[in-house]
């Protein structure tokens, strides 16, 4: 008897939880238990590009200087922002940006310094 009573309470709870109505329509799925929402992925892969673009910057050996450069990605496109010593260095990290896989398009905002007089 118990075993029955336990059998019709899942079935119970189980048409209820199917019977609920989905927020936002059939086409805005909510994440499942450890599955991220899309804006979490999306993060997630901006800050994957920023990283990639990062390492790609510091394994270049005439950019292992450009600790202040800052890099941000978003859906593809990189902005490099900060302060470089020459128009070869911002053009060499623009171009070494746009060879990293996933990048879309590059927003070269870097600045040259002054010579120090």
């Amino acid at each position: 008897m118990k075993a029955l009573l336990a059998v019709a309470a899942s079935f119970l709870i189980a048409f209820q939880a199917a019977a609920q109505p989905r927020s936002g329509g059939d086409d805005q799925r909510q994440p499942g238990p450890g599955e991220a929402s899309p804006e979490t992925k999306q993060k997630m892969s901006n800050a994957g590009l920023t990283g990639k673009v990062k390492s790609a910057l510091a394994a270049d050996v005439g950019l292992k200087t450009l600790a202040g450069v800052n890099v941000d990605s978003e859906n593809g496109v990189v902005t490099l922002k900060g302060r470089v010593d020459s128009n070869d260095t911002k053009k060499r990290a623009e171009a070494v940006a746009k060879k990293v896989e996933g990048v879309k398009s590059v927003k070269n905002q870097l600045n040259i310094r002054k010579p120090k007089s």
